[in-house]
């Protein structure tokens, strides 16, 4: 199994080729400055009690506190963990939020348990980790797996165990206790800005484009939702069951409500059904990856004939790949830009939290369209100027503005 944790290091060691900096530079960026790992012990509906191992990885605060999200997945792991923080500071340094990046994640099927068990196995996290974040310190997030209840009873047993009520230590919330408005979109509606930008750069608009989405859950299936509003024609979806085809589109409102009834979009009566690895492969022109990592590697990336991928997972395409697919002349929006949404809206519903004044669904929108848009043209100049291809000119932009901030702190 391909380590993301490794794919992080190839990418500081590409990126390095284009700057200047000391070697010890890059050695900095490669080792988080912490990582948290822990034992939650808990008591399950049958009386027994269940030991659960989770981990909270720090990669960087030179440029603000920590951020980034929670995850709840059998496949977890430390590696993982590191890889996915690592990424968050590249993601907020790049969208200019201050920030620099964390990560958390606990091994366990979120499925396989009561409400009950969920909750408590949530608030033994936080009670094994909460020393070390706070609103200046670390601040967590809803990611797979995890969601806006969940991140409540978080901030509920943080405002306990300090005394008091501090609903910006967490963000995705509800919003009866501090959550954001537009947040349950932003990672969605951020990609869909990034694509609308390299679209009007190629001079072409969504009316009429083919799309294929792996992964049908919150970010895929909003992308599918507003791609297909601004035009496009959405022809294959998939989850973690299966994938679904059909060349003359599927009715989004139609599949949405199949996947609520069936848990599922496979079987669905307008298509035929596909694997994951084929609708990777569909002659689209637009393909996005928004399940996990790791999905295009060196032996499929030359079969994958989109145009445009826009990375809603973080880490679907390996180094490898990257390079293949740069040589074929595919746009890649890539994570840390096109996916950068979600945790724009955080740093929203933090400052919001902070100031106990909160914003409009519109302003929301507007804001995040601003800070999206110019983070996407200073990658695109980049691109432009170093002849790079979006992932080394996203990395190039990021890791300059983490390494100045290291440099005015006297870090380095």
């Amino acid at each position: 199994m391909l380590n993301p944790f490794e794919n992080f290091l190839k990418q500081i060691d590409n990126v390095a080729k284009y700057l200047s900096y000391p070697k010890y530079v890059f050695e900095i960026l490669k080792s988080p400055l912490r990582v948290i790992e822990v034992n939650i012990p808990v008591k399950m509906d049958d009386g027994t009690i269940k030991i659960f191992k989770g981990w909270r990885s720090q990669h960087n605060n030179a440029l603000g506190p920590t951020k980034g999200g929670i995850r709840y997945h059998p496949s977890v792991t430390k590696d993982e963990v590191m890889a996915l923080s690592s990424w968050m500071s590249i993601k907020n340094a790049l969208v200019a939020i201050p920030y620099g990046g964390g990560k958390g994640g606990i091994k366990v099927d979120p499925k396989s348990l009561s409400l009950s068990e969920l909750e408590e196995l949530s608030r033994g996290y936080i009670d094994a980790i909460y020393k070390y974040i706070g609103v200046d310190q670390d601040i967590p997030a809803p990611d797979v797996y995890t969601n806006s209840k969940i991140m409540s009873w978080m901030m509920d047993e943080y405002s306990k165990l300090v005394g008091k009520y501090v609903p910006g230590v967490i963000t995705g919330k509800l919003k009866i206790v501090g959550g954001s408005q537009g947040r349950g979109t932003a990672t969605a509606r951020g990609g869909f800005f990034v694509l609308r930008e390299a679209l009007k750069i190629k001079g072409e608009s969504f009316k009429g484009l083919t799309v294929a989405v792996q992964g049908f859950g919150n970010a895929g299936s909003f992308a599918a939702r507003f791609l297909s509003e601004a035009g496009a024609k959405i022809v294959a979806v998939s989850d973690s069951k299966g994938g679904i085809f059909n060349s003359q589109g599927l009715p989004y409102s139609s599949l949405i409500e199949h996947k609520s009834i069936t848990g599922s979009v496979k079987d669905f009566d307008r298509a035929e059904n596909i694997t994951n690895e084929e609708l990777l492969e569909l002659d689209v022109d637009i393909l996005i990856p928004a399940a996990v990592e790791n999905v295009i590697t060196q032996e499929n990336a030359d079969k994958v004939k989109a145009r445009y991928i826009l990375e809603l997972a973080n880490g679907p395409i390996t180094p490898e790949a990257d390079d293949i697919l740069f040589e074929k002349g595919t746009f890649i929006l890539p994570d840390v830009l096109a996916n950068a949404g979600g945790v724009t809206v955080s740093y929203f519903e933090w400052v919001q939290n902070r100031m106990g004044y909160y914003w409009s669904e519109r302003e929301v929108q507007q804001k995040l369209d601003e800070i999206i848009t110019r983070a996407f043209h200073n990658v695109y100049e980049t691109m432009q100027e170093r002849e790079v291809n979006s992932r080394i000119a996203s990395y190039i932009v990021a890791v300059s503005r983490i390494v100045e901030a290291m440099e005015a702190r006297g870090w380095i």
